[in-house]
């Protein structure tokens, strides 16, 4: 049984270290923010999760606080991309396709005004 959980331990570390490494080259070769967002939030939320159930199945004493870490991390990882994605488009920086900028959520924020205006 030992054996076992040191072999799924190793694969789920070497499939978090090729996602941390995929997450990180995503943030180094995307156009925009929105992109880097994307690639450092999604892949690195599931390359740290693999990694650290993979140390958690090599140490078992530890898999409880281990457990509460990835809840942690499966929490916090999606609102702090959202707060950095909103801050970013606050500050005015869009996404740009061929030298034009890209601003879907101007769309949406515009249909609120009107809404809002209705019922003033």
């Amino acid at each position: 049984m030992n054996n076992i959980l040191e072999i799924a331990g190793g694969i789920l570390l070497v499939i978090g270290s090729i996602f941390l490494f995929l997450g990180a080259l995503g943030i180094y070769r995307m156009p925009d923010v929105y992109n880097r967002l994307q690639a450092g939030t999604k892949a690195t939320t599931l390359g740290a999760m693999s990694s650290i159930l993979g140390i958690g199945l090599l140490s078992p004493g530890w898999i409880m606080k281990i457990l509460i870490i990835i809840i942690f991390i499966a929490f916090s990882n999606p609102i702090s991309s959202h707060a950095l994605a909103r801050a970013m488009h606050k500050i005015k920086a869009f996404a740009y396709y061929k030298g034009e900028e890209i601003d879907s959520y101007k769309e949406v924020e515009d249909q609120i005004d009107k809404e809002n205006n209705k019922k003033a």
